[in-house]
């Protein structure tokens, strides 16, 4: 597996992340309780972009989505639509592999009650850029959410009053790339139904559609 070249698994750039996780790190000392590496193939055609680890997901874990009910739906749409080669992603050795497709977070470390800063997304968008940079033409950023959307905006050097967040928004990019978005897939979201999974599927149908398409030309 493939962590960016310019992801630091020993990042301590935010005192009060790092502060966080060393106390959660001795309350739980058999979880993984540090930077969370992205998950997926090297130069991905979709990257999915979610806000951050979740306590009990991937900051247990060691990957994105993995562990808590937003990696649910997640990573079953991801199966349904062909960029992974099973539905469900149970812990960080149980074999299932994406394709075409990475995951990431906008910001790689537990933030207290799942709330970054915003000092501290920003500390961490030079990882999401090298991550972004590494795309190839006619790709799709799939943007979990407005902290997420915002930040991919920053890291592609873009102002995010340019591209507003919006659920099914799709924003055109350089050389073909697009960025979609979406509402998170949190458990909040999805058992209030403000995200169904009819919504979900629609999005990626969508996204599929763009990497069919670019695929032809």
């Amino acid at each position: 597996m493939q962590a960016s070249m310019t992801f630091d698994p020993a990042c301590r750039r935010c005192p009060r992340l790092a502060a966080h996780l060393d106390a959660v790190r001795a309350r739980h000392p058999d979880y993984h309780c540090a930077p969370v590496p992205p998950f997926g193939v090297a130069r991905p055609r979709l990257l999915v972009v979610g806000l951050a680890p979740g306590l009990h997901g991937a900051n247990a874990s060691g990957r994105p989505f993995t562990g808590d009910h937003a990696g649910l739906i997640l990573y079953r749409t991801l199966h349904r639509f062909g960029f992974s080669n099973r539905p469900e992603s149970r812990h960080a050795d149980d074999g299932l592999e994406l394709r075409e497709a990475a995951i990431t977070n906008a910001v790689k470390c537990l933030p207290p009650q799942n709330k970054p800063t915003g000092a501290e997304v920003r500390a961490c968008n030079s990882y999401l850029a090298a991550e972004l940079a590494v795309l190839p033409p006619g790709a799709a950023i799939l943007a979990l959410g407005r902290i997420a959307h915002e930040a991919v905006v920053r890291a592609l050097g873009r102002r995010p009053r340019e591209l507003p967040f919006a659920h099914g928004a799709e924003h055109p990019l350089a050389d073909g790339r697009i960025l979609v978005d979406s509402y998170h897939c949190s458990r909040y979201n999805t058992q209030t139904k403000r995200l169904t999974e009819a919504m979900f599927d629609a999005v990626f149908a969508r996204i599929r559609a763009h990497l069919d398409t670019h695929e032809r030309d």
